[in-house]
């Protein structure tokens, strides 16, 4: 089942019960804008943690009534809001995390801490699904926040979990695109490598329930006509379904491109731990993060 728009997992999640979300260090705009659409939609329960007096501030300037709103209040460091929403996951309190105004090491801090962390049950990684003016289908792009110089066995785990998020969209054998700057390998580019042990490993039966390229140029994984000119065939060049990038610089890059200067819009979460974490750039705005919180809704 092929996704064309983004706005079907907001569709998708109004299908299922609502859930609930702890959001960590609440206090700013986009952040509230995204959860008061969130709920306008029926799809999540919100708890609020951060400092109140900031929340209301801002809940008052967007006209987002907080009277049906869990809140705790924590004017202490970001911290702080980071353990206190994590520990609302552990005592099932709250289905999903979600990244507030803090920096994305400390709630991963939060969520790793040995005792009063999240369980983790594989790798965890960043998916970043995208809706491009100039692509026929939603894809992926992994990783770009989590994982910052991926072995191959690391890139193995990240495509694997990057096709276990769309067998839950309900599409079974995705199309992976091992990113690198040319398309033969070069014992001097270790991408190009990964690339052609991971599309072995697919081969041999180790990455499962997708088919798997590489090493592949962006513009041969998405453009049919660039690997028709280049000799290039396959049915992942020009119809990937998720690319699967050699770093997190190149990732990182491909991202804030995509969504700065390429009309895209967004989704991303990390997955791995026992619960999704919605994890968006502090400058994406309110639509991107709702768009994120509707995939996440999808993956509990």
């Amino acid at each position: 089942m092929m996704i064309h728009d983004l706005t079907e997992l907001i569709t998708r999640a109004k299908e299922r019960p609502k859930r609930r979300i702890a959001v960590a260090a609440a206090e700013d705009e986009n952040v509230l804008k995204s959860l008061q659409s969130a709920m306008n939609e029926g799809i999540i329960i919100p708890i609020l943690v951060g400092c109140r007096n900031k929340i209301e501030q801002i809940a008052n300037h967007i006209n987002f009534d907080l009277n049906k709103v869990e809140m705790m209040d924590n004017s202490n460091v970001d911290v702080n809001s980071v353990a206190i929403a994590v520990e609302l996951i552990r005592n099932g309190e709250a289905d999903f995390l979600m990244k507030g105004l803090v920096q994305t090491g400390d709630l991963l801090r939060g969520v790793l801490d040995k005792e009063k962390g999240l369980p983790v049950e594989r790798l965890l990684s960043h998916v970043a699904l995208f809706q491009s003016p100039y692509y026929h289908k939603v894809f992926c792009v992994t990783d770009v926040a989590m994982n910052i110089a991926p072995d191959l066995e690391a890139k193995a785990k990240i495509s694997n979990t990057a096709v276990s998020v769309f067998h839950q969209l309900g599409i079974e054998n995705p199309k992976v695109a091992v990113a690198a700057a040319v398309e033969y390998v070069n014992p001097k580019m270790e991408a190009t490598v990964h690339a052609s042990e991971i599309k072995k490993m697919n081969v041999e039966g180790e990455i499962k329930g997708c088919v798997v390229d590489g090493p592949l140029a962006i513009d041969i994984a998405f453009n049919k006509d660039a690997a028709i000119h280049k000799g290039i065939k396959g049915e992942v060049a020009g119809d990937c379904d998720i690319v699967l990038m050699p770093d997190i610089e190149a990732g990182n890059m491909v991202y804030k491109t995509l969504n700065f200067l390429g009309g895209a819009k967004s989704a991303s979460i990390i997955t791995g731990a026992s619960v999704p974490i919605v994890l968006t750039s502090r400058s994406d705005d309110d639509k991107t993060k709702l768009l994120s919180i509707a995939l996440a809704c999808l993956m509990v």
